[in-house]
């Protein structure tokens, strides 16, 4: 960016303004309490600003950040190597952070795009040729009159163009479903029950009467509530495992809302939700999933928002510091957080009475969290409004680097706990598998004992190819924005949410996403159907749509960490091994500058593009194996190769029949994935922990020897 070359002071003050909340050329009072002061990295690629009165503002170039960071250093007369508190980055520093995969480097010649914050939205945009994974975000300044034009206008284009978009989907999946409408009503004509042929028919028939029972009793309850009290029926599958200790405290007919805490006291559990800063300051949601009868919600300040500040010292130095001493000695409960899929929350956790993951593990003796990212189902920043740009700029880097270590700090903080167990589904792994690479923030394995990945959603499946997903990755990242625009992703999705009642859009939300996806709810329980997806969608934006299906990134490389080039290169080394027609060694031959040293074997040559460093959790994961979304055989292949050699993988398992969504919503996934998540989460635990908490029903006797 072009200043007047008049003075430290000046450059510095000119670069806070194009940076800053609000517009600095007036005397508003506001205005300048929002002025950018300096850029805090919260790693070398991920700088925020930091406002006058403490707030915080995300994503910005690496190069505009620097500028900041020098010209103040600059204007206060500091060292070359000092400055800002430590908060300057040396050159080099930024130069590394902003090389591609193939070593070059991206500026502003290469890419056209304009750093200017007073620049069209046009040019504000970073080109079709940016980082091969993580291209560099767009810079929006503080909003003017005419940002503020261009803005709206593209949320009137993007509205018409998605709008039209969707309608296009919903009509190709109500056509597409006219066939199985008219096999379904050949089998009854001709006196057969097309449901027959569903795995689970009979187990669902009990479980449909024994909800029933439980409806019946609860109406009967609250006729004769002036006469006693009554013990609720166990609700949803009629399991009385825990029928005394957990005693459900909602019942009857299920309303089908979005309410995660509804569907905890249906069970005997319930929900306390906090408010989780974000160090670029958006504000997330945490639920904490607790056992009324021995645990007392915390109070409501307690559970308001806490400093943009990760793993605060005075939680890691003192554990008697914890906000909260929340069980007795020996009956403490270790901590598993839970993050959700894409378009999906928290809630996908909660839809299935006890058969959902988030309750199974609750009531086994875990201390359940469930961990939401940013926007979801309300939107909130600290400083930003709805309709700023700046509020939707992110993709998936963000969402791992900032939610998931924001999550992990607070459950750690309120638990007292050094590491907790780490359960992602889907999207949810991707956030842990970009964060802990270590080119990201691999510091924060140090904190987790065990990462479960479920459908881990790593390598591209065949679904990417279809032909809507196809249109998404060959227009242009500019008619991308025209028809998507700068804000939420589709926000339409949402208004339908709030008008259409539960069963509707429930029914109309599978088989939209029945359609995409090619899933199908065989192996679900359909008498839940409706209420799994009252959870999604949720806000996104639509920066971070663009990183999965544009033509830069997962859709187009095929993979989270590697570009095409690199995943087509181990596809060869691999067929080449497996087919006895050579072998790395040979293969470094022909590369030589890639050749192994002296004294190396081939299992160090294999991880030579390692993602991850000796800082990475023990890896437990779920593949399913007709899942087309993703491909999860090819991850297994990478470590079973050696390619990773600090990952230790401690349980790996192929679900042959499960679909992507099977992991957290089939009948049978407590027996083939919960009932492992529980053990291996507790095998890993480590040993202090295991010293202070109560055992997991199940794993009594279990050695702590991070293997199962």
């Amino acid at each position: 960016m072009t200043v007047p070359q008049t003075s430290s002071a000046h450059r510095y003050a000119s670069q806070a303004a194009n940076l800053s909340l609000l517009p600095q050329d007036n005397d508003n009072a506001d205005a300048h309490a929002t002025k950018a002061v300096k850029a805090n990295f919260i790693t070398p690629r991920d700088p925020v600003i930091e406002t006058a009165n403490g707030g915080r503002l995300p994503a910005v170039p690496l190069a505009e950040a620097e500028k900041l960071n020098r010209f103040r250093d600059e204007a206060e007369h500091l060292g070359s190597r000092g400055g800002a508190g430590g908060i300057r980055r040396d050159t080099a520093n930024l130069a590394a952070a902003q090389e591609t995969d193939d070593g070059a480097t991206m500026d502003d010649s290469m890419s056209g795009q304009s750093t200017k914050a007073g620049a069209p939205l046009r040019t504000a945009f970073p080109s079709s040729k940016t980082h091969p994974l993580f291209p560099q975000l767009p810079l929006y300044g503080p909003p003017t009159l005419l940002r503020n034009l261009q803005s709206l206008g593209f949320r009137i284009t993007s509205a018409v163009l998605s709008l039209a978009f969707l309608g296009t989907i919903v009509l190709g999946s109500l056509f597409t479903s006219i066939p199985p409408l008219l096999s379904h009503i050949y089998l009854y004509l001709t006196f057969r029950n097309p449901d027959a042929r569903r795995p689970f028919y009979e187990e669902e028939k009990r479980r449909r009467k024994a909800r029933r029972v439980s409806a019946s009793a609860c109406k009967r309850q609250r006729r004769r509530h002036d006469q006693g009290p009554e013990r609720n029926s166990p609700t949803g599958t009629g399991d009385t495992r825990h029928a005394e200790q957990y005693e459900p405290t909602e019942g009857g007919k299920d309303p089908i809302i979005c309410d995660v805490s509804y569907y905890a006291r249906r069970v005997g559990l319930d929900v306390e939700e906090s408010k989780v800063q974000t160090e670029d300051g958006f504000i997330i949601n945490l639920w904490h999933v607790y056992n009324p009868q021995e645990y007392s919600r915390l109070s409501s300040a307690h559970r308001n928002q806490n400093d943009p500040i990760v793993f605060p010292k005075r939680y890691l130095q003192d554990d008697s510091a914890t906000p909260s001493k929340l069980y007795p000695p020996g009956r403490r409960k270790y901590p598993v957080l839970l993050i959700h899929g894409l378009l999906q929350s928290a809630g996908a956790y909660c839809t299935n009475d006890d058969d959902s993951l988030a309750f199974y593990l609750a009531k086994a003796g875990y201390d359940v969290f469930l961990g939401n990212n940013r926007c979801g189902f309300q939107p909130q920043h600290q400083m930003l409004k709805y309709n700023d740009p700046r509020m939707w700029n992110w993709n998936i880097r963000q969402m791992g680097v900032m939610d998931l270590a924001a999550l992990v700090s607070r459950v750690l903080s309120e638990t007292g706990f050094a590491k907790l167990g780490l359960v992602c589904h889907s999207q949810g792994t991707t956030e842990a598998f970009v964060a802990l690479a270590k080119e990201q923030r691999p510091e924060l394995g140090n904190k987790i004992s065990v990462f479960c990945a479920l459908a881990p959603a790593v390598y591209a499946g065949p679904l990417i190819g279809k032909m809507y997903f196809k249109f998404m990755r060959i227009i242009s990242p500019g008619m991308f924005r025209l028809m998507f625009g700068i804000h939420a992703f589709i926000p339409f999705m949402m208004t339908m949410h709030q008008w259409l009642p539960g069963s509707l859009y429930g029914a109309l939300g599978y088989r939209v996403f029945s359609f995409l996806f090619n899933w199908t709810d065989m192996r679900w329980e359909r008498d839940l159907r409706d209420r799994m997806f009252q959870f999604a969608p949720v806000y996104v934006s639509a920066e971070s749509m663009r990183w999965w299906l544009g033509r830069e990134c997962f859709a187009s490389q095929k993979c989270i960490l590697a570009t095409r080039e690199e995943g087509r290169r181990e596809e060869e080394e691999d067929e080449g091994e497996d087919n006895g027609v050579g072998d790395y060694f040979d293969n470094a031959k022909a590369h030589p500058s890639e050749q192994p040293g002296e004294g190396r074997d081939g299992r160090e040559w294999r991880g030579r593009n390692a993602w991850y460093d000796e800082q990475v959790p023990p890896f437990a994961l779920w593949v399913a194996g007709s899942d087309e979304l993703v491909d999860g055989r090819r991850l297994l292949r990478r470590f079973e190769r050696g390619r990773e050699p600090h990952v230790r993988v401690v349980h790996q398992k192929i679900i042959d029949e499960y679909e992507h969504l099977d992991v957290i919503w089939a009948m049978d996934m407590i027996e083939k994935v919960g009932r492992e998540v529980k053990e291996v989460i507790w095998n890993t635990a480590p040993l202090e922990a295991r010293k202070t908490c109560r055992v997991p029903e199940g794993c009594e006797g279990q050695s702590c020897n991070g293997s199962v």
